[in-house]
């Protein structure tokens, strides 16, 4: 892949001690007929693009600047931004605060999107570029009439950890609960995938719809979390890459970025089965230019547009016509292409009913909010130690009354009340300092 290979001829420039050169820019990107996006030249379009981070060829280390190409090659302006959960994508698409002209969401959140009336379909006729998208990735159940959507990437998640801190075999999610990495551990910061990883753990589909099982998956995540260093999306580059964690779940194109950074980093698809995923591009229903948003959508689908993407990106690329131009080494990847044994153990996200996502929301939050030392002291048995303090301090209050009767027949209730009002602020005092630890 050449940024990759770019830059180990500057690392390796800089190992010998010689002046490094700036990164040559890649050319033009060719398209397959540039009369198609001379439409609206001059017009003083833009568009709004919304977009995960990391997650396209952005003129970094030699790569291709895609956005710059579209920009060059259409007159169209692209105001881009990115988010890092789906969850994020969804809050901003429904409050409606910001008008998207394209977004690139996963599988199950286009599912929920399409129900929910906020993606728009497309004009597949606007598209034609379309034709290089491999039939497999296409009428996914999330879309099963393909009118909403258009693949741009597909992948696995499974465990990136660093070969010179993990001592042990890694081959199941089971890793992540282990008592030696505690506090070398990330996580997921978005509730999806968090309980994917829980539910596999338990032997659970990721689809359930059973609260039970949901339930009990949760409980998983609170035994886990004394153990989690930090919950990360796009934090967890700086986290791997400098050895500052020793483990992690995420997702394979993002591995590979990662090892690419600090070969002491590996990846393994767990033994209990992992999540496969479509990310595809969708027009929200309240879009501004659509025929721009269709636009970039063909580009998007363009083979060398394609293949810079995925290059930069090391997801896997549902483009039949991008994967003939990827080198070997990529075309090989087990990484980006695992083999059929672990893709058989794959599920893919479906989009779960109303009531269940409010329930998994209501309990990622509660999870989220409750503190880690609280979790640990509960489940070490710790947090029976507070109810000890505060019965020994009532025993000790009822003492005290029972004394003062016996040498003063009548004492004043103020004492008595000051002296329990004492005894609470203490208990108060003792509880904030407990929460602050």
């Amino acid at each position: 892949m050449l940024n990759r290979k770019l830059k180990a001829v500057m690392t390796a420039a800089i190992a010998a001690g010689i002046a490094a050169a700036p990164l040559p820019s890649v050319s033009a990107l060719e398209v397959s007929d540039p009369g198609y996006y001379d439409a609206l030249k001059g017009q003083n379009v833009s568009l709004n693009v919304y977009n995960w981070g990391e997650y396209i060829s952005d003129g970094s280390e030699g790569s291709a600047d895609v956005n710059a190409e579209f920009e060059k090659l259409t007159g169209i302006k692209v105001n881009y931004s990115t988010f890092a959960t789906n969850e994020e994508l969804y809050a901003k698409l429904q409050s409606g605060a910001v008008s998207y002209d394209i977004i690139i969401p996963s599988d199950y959140m286009i599912a929920r999107m399409i129900r929910e009336g906020l993606v728009q379909k497309l004009d597949l006729s606007q598209i034609p570029a379309l034709s290089n998208i491999d039939p497999t990735y296409m009428n996914a159940a999330f879309d099963p009439t393909g009118e909403y959507s258009v693949p741009y990437t597909w992948g696995t998640v499974g465990i990136i950890y660093n070969t010179t801190r993990v001592s042990e075999p890694v081959d199941s999610w089971d890793i992540l609960w282990n008592e030696n990495y505690k506090g070398d551990i990330l996580m997921f910061s978005n509730p999806r995938d968090a309980l994917m990883i829980a539910e596999k753990k338990l032997g659970y589909s990721m689809n359930t719809t059973d609260e039970s099982e949901i339930r009990a998956a949760f409980e998983e995540l609170k035994k886990q979390k004394p153990l989690v260093q930090s919950y990360v999306m796009d934090e967890i580059f700086d986290k791997m890459g400098s050895g500052e964690a020793a483990v992690a779940p995420y997702y394979a194109g993002d591995a590979i970025t990662m090892i690419d950074d600090n070969p002491d980093l590996a990846f393994v698809s767990p033994k209990e089965g992992t999540n496969t995923f479509i990310d595809s591009i969708c027009i929200p229903a309240d879009a501004s230019n659509v025929q721009a948003a269709h636009m970039y959508i063909n580009f998007l689908c363009e083979p060398e547009v394609a293949a810079a993407n995925i290059e930069a990106i090391g997801y896997s690329t549902p483009n039949t016509a991008a994967f003939a131009l990827l080198d070997e080494e990529a075309q090989n990847s087990p990484i980006s292409y695992p083999s059929q044994e672990i893709m058989d153990k794959a599920e893919t996200f479906l989009v779960l009913p109303d009531e269940v996502n409010t329930l998994v929301d209501q309990l990622w939050t509660s999870l989220l909010s409750t503190s880690a030392a609280a979790d640990e002291r509960s489940q070490n048995g710790n947090s029976v130690v507070p109810i000890v303090v505060v019965l020994a301090a009532a025993v000790g209050v009822a003492a005290w009354v029972m004394l003062s009767k016996k040498k003063k027949p009548s004492p004043p209730p103020s004492d008595t009340d000051d002296e329990e009002e004492y005894e609470e602020d203490d208990e108060d005092e003792d509880e904030d300092k407990e929460g602050e630890k």
